[in-house]
């Protein structure tokens, strides 16, 4: 009994930020943003749509420590028609409520390090700021900008799954921190930074495998630890780019509604995943973005 009010507690930030996120929704429909009235007006079937796209990304991202652009970009580019830069923009947007929510959700349960998180989180934001300069390069080359995407998804995409069908190394037992290494994780931290303003993800999807086979973390730890970086990275990463124009507010807004419950199931659930079924889920997930964003360029549609 004396565990069930923290339980309930834990929700109590969500369940605010969704308010906000919805009344956030609300007034930037009935406002649009200058220079936005050509994008894809949002019906209450688009809207509806949004919603359940965000809540399955925050879902995934909360038991496979990404952020969810990979479920959200695809979906407002391919399905709704919102033009690659602007679909960029919006999910790293959402990715922030992503992030906070099932960042917090992991935190609670203690599946998190924090030491590692403050280096990949601090260093990250100098390249976030570095890769939104570079990401106005690309705009003007979209097709482009969709190759960098789908090639940053193939490695951890192939590796992964390749040990989600037990076909690795044995998995080794599991712990509740990362080993140190301060410069590694500034290093890292910050090519990660930069990943995630060229291309407009959270940087989950290199985040993860590489704190698993660069720095040894355990997998359930390496999903808290990533999902709390991002909170910097998408913090001034989608900051950046609402700032220059890129984010459908009203869009991002109802995405972010559904990832911050998503968020906080998925964080709630991972330990009932084993953690080879994680990286096959994460696996197989990446190789169909991946190959999606490179059939794209060579203009081959995979739905």
């Amino acid at each position: 009994m004396s565990s069930q009010p923290s339980k309930l507690s834990s929700y109590v930030p969500s369940a605010v930020l969704l308010v906000v996120l919805a009344a956030g929704a609300a007034w930037a429909l009935s406002s649009p943003i200058e220079g936005q009235e050509a994008l894809p007006a949002v019906t209450a079937w688009s809207g509806a749509f949004l919603v359940t796209i965000g809540l399955a990304a925050g879902f995934l991202g909360g038991i496979i420590g990404t952020g969810g652009c990979s479920v959200m970009l695809p979906a407002i580019h391919f399905w709704l028609g919102y033009p690659a830069p602007i679909a960029v923009g919006t999910t790293l947007f959402a990715v922030i409520f992503t992030a906070i929510s099932g960042g917090y959700g992991h935190l609670v349960r203690k599946n998190l390090d924090l030491r590692a998180t403050l280096w990949l989180g601090v260093s990250g934001i100098l390249g976030v700021v570095l890769g939104s300069w570079m990401f106005t390069l690309l705009t003007a080359h979209v097709s482009l900008l969709g190759l960098i995407l789908g090639l940053a998804f193939l490695w951890p995409a192939i590796r992964m799954s390749w040990e989600g069908f037990g076909l690795g190394s044995p998995h080794k037992k599991e712990g509740n921190s990362i080993p140190e290494h301060k410069t590694g994780f500034a290093i890292f931290g910050f090519l990660i930074g930069l990943l995630t303003g060229i291309v407009g993800l959270g940087g989950g999807y290199a985040l993860v495998p590489g704190l698993i086979y660069l720095f040894g973390a355990p997998v359930y730890i390496t999903m808290g630890t990533s999902l709390a970086t991002m909170i910097p990275l998408a913090v001034v990463g989608g900051g950046i780019k609402l700032a220059q124009g890129y984010v459908a507010m009203g869009a991002g807004l109802l995405l972010a509604a559904g990832t911050v419950i998503g968020a906080q199931i998925g964080a709630a659930v991972i330990k009932k995943f084993k953690p080879n079924t994680l990286k096959l889920i994460f696996g197989l997930y990446f190789l169909y973005v991946s190959a999606k964003f490179i059939g794209a360029y060579f203009g081959i549609m995979i739905w």
